[in-house]
């Protein structure tokens, strides 16, 4: 099936593109990285791909609400921003970490939420050239390159329904200890390991993992719109680790309940097998 790229998607892949380009100027740079908070490093590339990203998406999309990582909206701000209908969630640069050790690991991601339901993803891998993109109802797909949009293939999370022979993908960076029991508990013996939330769900989303479980408190909203819009169309299921869909209309921006992401036939089992696990 050919993806349709409507005005829509188009303009937000142009803009995905342009913080991409950035990004990339940057990541061939000697760069110094900056601490936000404990464990929570900033680049240039953050601010200058959040600019650019929340410039031309305000231009392009006045009417519509933006919660961005590097100028996320406050208080009364915030509240008027999620009370409307279609709000766009911004990571600019998902796996800082990655993108400061220069692994290739990292993605820019631009998520639309619509009525508190992920609705539209882009998720680009700057550094392969990689573009994943996707629609609620109309398919996910991946490109090589914004030069190839036209001829991407759509993607299908796999059939796998027994967890013993399916394969987990986990943090590269910063595992956590609640995991191993999780998987332990399924049984699951084969795990893949690779640095952003983004990427991680790429790889159930392509079929080269069934599983990603994240039972901590450190992800976002905005790690997690354009992903799961993109892994629900792909046919997979997206949740916190109770098994709750993401209200992006809550005011409450981190994911205190964690997140699980699965091929859908094995999520709730992976629910089950998480109880108790969040950090």
């Amino acid at each position: 099936m050919k993806a349709r790229i409507d005005d829509e998607m188009r303009e937000i892949l142009r803009i995905a593109e342009l913080a991409s380009a950035r990004v990339m100027e940057i990541y061939a740079t000697d760069f110094t990285v900056e601490l936000k908070g404990p464990e929570d490093p900033v680049t240039r590339a953050d601010r200058e791909a959040n600019e650019i990203i929340v410039s031309a998406l305000t231009r392009a999309f006045p009417d519509v609400g933006m919660v961005a990582e590097e100028s996320p909206p406050e208080d009364d701000e915030l509240v008027r921003t999620l009370a409307k209908d279609r709000v766009f969630f911004v990571d600019p640069v998902d796996g800082t970490r990655e993108f400061a050790s220069k692994n290739g690991e990292f993605a820019v991601m631009i998520g639309l939420a619509q009525a508190g339901v992920a609705h539209l993803g882009v998720v680009t891998v700057p550094a392969v050239g990689e573009v994943y993109f996707a629609r609620r109802g109309e398919g996910a797909y991946l490109a090589t390159s914004f030069a190839t949009l036209a001829d991407a293939r759509p993607l299908k999370v796999t059939t796998q329904n027994d967890p013993h022979a399916a394969c987990a993908v986990v943090s590269r960076s910063h595992r956590s200890p609640s995991i191993t029991p999780v998987l332990q508990r399924l049984g699951v013996a084969r795990e893949v390991t690779v640095g952003s939330v983004g990427l991680k769900v790429a790889r159930v989303v392509t079929g080269q993992a069934d599983i990603y479980v994240h039972p901590t408190r450190g992800a976002k909203k905005w790690d997690a719109c354009a992903p799961s819009a993109i892994l629900e169309a792909a046919g997979g299921r997206f949740t916190d680790i109770d098994g709750h869909a993401i209200d992006y209309r809550s005011t409450v921006l981190d994911l205190t309940r964690g997140i699980i992401a699965t091929n859908g036939l094995l999520h709730e089992r992976v629910v089950e097998a998480s109880r108790g696990a969040m950090e």
